[in-house]
């Protein structure tokens, strides 16, 4: 298992990615992440010769609200692949209020093929600008 985390109230654009550190880094290669990033990569390493991928199991956590400057509405992220977002993994909230912060949850399965690379990001679904704080993200190689 890996976790990426990030504590401070990040402002997300719409279309971004939310920042993360490393917490608990894998440090057998399969999830690369660079400190500050907020893509990290998903390696398609085997452990056999048979195997045709490598699966993984992303849960995302964190705090969720519309800026002050902003006007209170729906709001969302989503699990991206690739930079398309995994719309079943999409979490929204609708605040009455501005600097209103909701917990939100988002997960997903990844299959990675045998020898290919997969990048994986938390991405604002929005159409407004969103605070995000105490991010947490957790990677667990599960095939």
């Amino acid at each position: 298992m890996a976790e990426y985390v990030y504590n401070p109230i990040q402002e997300v654009e719409i279309g971004q990615n939310v920042l993360l550190q490393d917490s608990i880094p894998c440090n057998r290669g399969y999830v690369i992440h660079r400190n500050g990033s907020g893509i990290l990569t998903l390696r398609g390493i085997v452990n056999n010769h048979c195997a045709r991928f490598a699966r993984y199991h992303l849960a995302f956590n964190g705090n969720i609200a519309v800026p002050t400057d902003g006007t209170a509405g729906e709001i969302s992220l989503a699990i991206a692949i690739d930079g398309e977002p995994v719309q079943t993994s999409r979490a929204r909230v609708t605040p009455t209020a501005v600097d209103a912060y909701f917990n939100v949850t988002s997960v997903a399965n990844i299959t990675v093929p045998a020898g290919c690379c997969l990048t994986v990001s938390i991405e604002n679904t929005s159409g407004v600008p969103i605070n995000v704080q105490n991010a947490n993200l957790t990677v667990d190689r599960t095939a």
